[in-house]
């Protein structure tokens, strides 16, 4: 065309091999991202040695010298040239060794791609051997030396010869923090190993061998996260059905998930304390992100952050490490089944009521007096003793009920009027209804509180309930147990208890009301309401569910209809089944200024009690919390 200018054609490249050389420096750039990708590296291999101890030793956060000494079982003298050659391993030796993974390292690459961006030497004394030696990484001489058996690798001036590498590194302090936070990771997952790191000649962090064992983990835990992570936390332990879908034909073992899960009132603004491990290895997968974040859907106000140090322990044949050069990806064989396993261990440890715990005053607290925290660790607050006039006779509430029997009824009592007798119930021992308020976990109701609050007492001090959040989230666990009781006996079960009203409510409804209405008309069946046209523009309120029968019937709809016009007709059941739960539970939970008197708030503290994930709302936020003695002793100035 006239005025266009065609580019010129390239001049033909010859297709050659790339030097070896350079070959390692292009595997050093997916290897190596910092001085902390050094560090994880070196640290694998420590472990892999069967390493008690290990030291890292940094300069200027890692750039000028990174260090690594361990205590494992050395590497033998005819084997040292070897170890900076390219894809040279003792990990594996098959493709059978590569799809079971069992070690740290298994590429043969990280050693030979760091040496090929700066100054490396190895030292190393193998067990049973009389002798030392040292390898240079730049000449391949090899020198005795004096040293205990084990090995120290060492690397001077990172990414000196690829200058521009260099460039994008942070200060020394950011470097040094990324090293410190890579050996953490391993730290957290072997408690039987001792690190220490030393930057510029100071030791900056150490963690002592704790051994073997969930104790020992704890007490890892504890040194790594801090001892507020420990208190903030619940652990767990579950396992899986053993796997048939084993392709040797042997059956796979089952998946094992242990560890510590935060409370939701530990989450946090970043997730900058979440742990997964696979078979010891630390890794990111979204799916076990995932698995961890849904298993805190129904206890997690917005987009807070849980904390989580999660081990999984599964068959290495059926996760596949070799993904990323950095071995910090996997891809699971059945990761639909992983995902199960994590948010089933992860839901069934947060579903306990922490009020019945030993330490849930310790675990749940909270608050702060002045610069002081307010919940010691480990808990050693003696429970104080309750005056005999301080009881509340004939108040016996039991913290649990009868397998199959729900607590008493809340409903039965809210929905009485003050000229009614009691309810009538199984008569009381006397020394049930002696029974002291140290024996009920939430304790034994005292007053309300501006018509919000319930302030009750218990063996450890006081306890402060928000009357609404606690009993929506009662009510939301009750619809649940319906509602899935309900999936459970098939598509032709019945509907969710309703109860008619005696005279329907109705309400100005917009065009998309009413069509939603008409549209969804099963759906709002099999969840107990029933809502028709009562005119053109106006929609009626026939029926509410049994458990729901006291709400607001025209609020409750309205949400209900809300929530329905955001998803597919076919799939809203699947899809939203818990959201309109929790709506419908909101709208159903006592409200603020409701007056209650102590029979009414006693029966809901001792369902909250019973409540899986009663100490948050549907909303997430917390339903109760414990002042202590000991924080109103410090408000008071006692003992001074």
């Amino acid at each position: 065309m006239p005025g266009v200018t065609l580019p010129s054609p390239r001049p033909r490249r010859p297709i050659r091999p790339l030097p070896d050389t350079l070959i390692s420096q292009i595997a050093a750039g997916e290897v190596v991202e910092r001085p902390a990708s050094v560090v994880r590296e070196l640290v694998d291999n420590a472990l892999d040695a069967g390493a008690h101890t290990i030291q890292v030793r940094l300069l200027a956060g890692g750039v000028r010298l990174i260090a690594v000494e361990d205590d494992g079982i050395g590497i033998e003298r005819a084997e040292l040239p070897l170890a900076f050659e390219r894809h040279a391993t003792s990990k594996i030796g098959s493709l059978q060794d590569l799809e079971s993974v069992a070690t740290m390292g298994f590429r043969g690459e990280a050693l030979a791609a760091i040496n090929a961006i700066a100054d490396c030497a190895i030292h190393s004394r193998a067990t049973g051997q009389s002798q030392a030696f040292a390898l240079d990484g730049r000449t391949g001489e090899l020198r005795p030396i004096a040293r205990e058996t084990g090995t120290t690798v060492e690397v001077k001036e990172l990414f000196y010869s690829t200058p521009a590498r260099r460039k994008f590194l942070k200060t020394d302090a950011t470097e040094l923090a990324h090293c410190i936070e890579s050996v953490r990771r391993h730290a957290l997952a072997r408690p039987d190993v001792g690190f220490a790191i030393w930057h510029e000649g100071k030791l900056v962090a150490q963690w002592p061998q704790c051994g073997l064992g969930s104790e020992a983990l704890e007490r890892r835990l504890a040194d790594v996260l801090g001892r507020e992570f420990l208190a903030q936390s619940i652990a767990l332990d579950w396992h899986s059905p053993a796997s048939a879908q084993d392709p040797s034909g042997q059956g796979a073992r089952s998946i094992r998930v242990w560890g510590r899960v935060g409370i939701p009132d530990a989450a946090r603004a970043r997730a900058d304390q979440q742990f997964c491990y696979v078979n010891g290895r630390f890794v990111r997968d979204k799916v076990l992100t995932h698995a961890a974040r849904s298993a805190y859907e129904d206890v997690l106000h917005g987009q807070r952050q849980p904390v989580y140090a999660l081990y999984l322990d599964m068959d290495p044949t059926r996760v596949d490490v070799n993904v990323h050069p950095t071995k910090i990806e996997v891809r699971f064989r059945d990761s639909r089944e992983v995902h199960q396993a994590v948010r089933h261990a992860a839901e069934e440890a947060l579903a306990a009521p922490r009020a019945g715990r030993a330490d849930a005053g310790n675990a749940l607290a909270p608050t702060a007096v002045g610069d002081e925290a307010s919940a010691p660790w480990p808990p050693s607050i003696a429970a104080p003793a309750v005056a005999p006039y301080m009881r509340q006779q004939g108040m016996a509430f039991a913290p649990t009920a009868p397998a199959g029997q729900p607590v008493r009824d809340l409903a039965a009592l809210w929905n009485r009027t003050p000229a009614k007798a009691p309810l009538a119930e199984a008569p009381r021992s006397a020394p049930e209804a002696d029974q002291a308020p140290q024996d009920w976990p939430l304790g034994r109701a005292l007053a309300q509180l501006q018509g919000i609050y319930i302030l009750a007492e218990n063996a450890q001090g006081l306890i402060v309930v928000d009357m609404h959040a606690a009993h929506e989230r009662i009510v939301y666990e009750r619809l649940k147990a319906q509602w899935h009781s309900r999936q459970e006996a098939g598509a032709q079960a019945a509907p969710m208890a309703s109860q008619p009203l005696l005279i329907p409510a109705t309400f100005a409804a917009t065009p998309a009301e009413s069509a939603t209405a008409e549209a969804h008309a099963e759906t709002l069946h099999a969840l107990g309401l029933e809502v028709g046209a009562f005119s053109p523009v106006t929609l009626a309120v026939r029926a509410v569910p049994s458990s729901l029968a006291q709400g607001d019937a025209v609020a409750l709809a309205r949400s209900v209809l809300a929530e329905l016009a955001q998803h597919d007709a076919s799939t809203v059941l699947e899809r939203a089944q818990d959201e309109i739960l929790s709506t419908m539970a909101c709208h159903g939970a006592v409200r603020a200024n409701r007056r209650l008197n102590l029979d009414e708030m006693n029966a809901l503290l001792r369902q909250m009690e019973v409540t899986e994930r009663s100490d948050q709302c549907n909303h997430g936020r917390p339903t109760w919390r414990q002042i202590s003695v000991a924080d109103l002793d410090k408000w008071f100035m006692r003992g001074r």
